[in-house]
């Protein structure tokens, strides 16, 4: 899965991975991200990766629109830097689950698997 989406600026954009989890609940396949808080969900996990790889674009839409990314992401827990390479860095997986309070949930009560994806965003004006 690659939740991937081409926002870039004149500076140019850096691919993050980020950490998701693939779980069940109820009948509903849900892959979740601990590091963005977004979610999709569907009937089967390829539905579940496809919704939440438009999930990703509306957010880094939504987001880079109104000029909050970097903010949002800060709110996150991200680490942001001007650096052309690195611009954002994900929280360690330790502290969103003591942040995240549906992480925890998701921790405590399912059954999941864990892979990385990469979400492509604007390196830091």
């Amino acid at each position: 899965m690659n939740a991937e989406s081409r926002f870039s600026n004149d500076k140019g954009s850096i691919n993050v991975k980020v950490s998701v989890l693939s779980f069940k609940e109820n009948d509903a396949h849900i892959i979740f991200c601990p590091a963005l808080d977004l979610s999709g969900s569907g009937n089967t996990e390829a539905e579940a990766k496809e919704s939440f790889a438009i999930t990703v674009r509306e957010y880094l839409n939504y987001t880079i629109h109104k000029k909050t990314l970097w903010l949002d992401l800060k709110k996150l827990g991200w680490t942001i830097q001007k650096n052309k390479m690195k611009p954002a860095i994900p929280p360690p997986m330790s502290e969103l689950l003591e942040a995240n309070d549906e992480f925890s949930r998701i921790f405590d009560n399912y059954s999941y698997k864990k892979f990385d994806t990469g979400v492509n965003l604007p390196v830091c004006a």
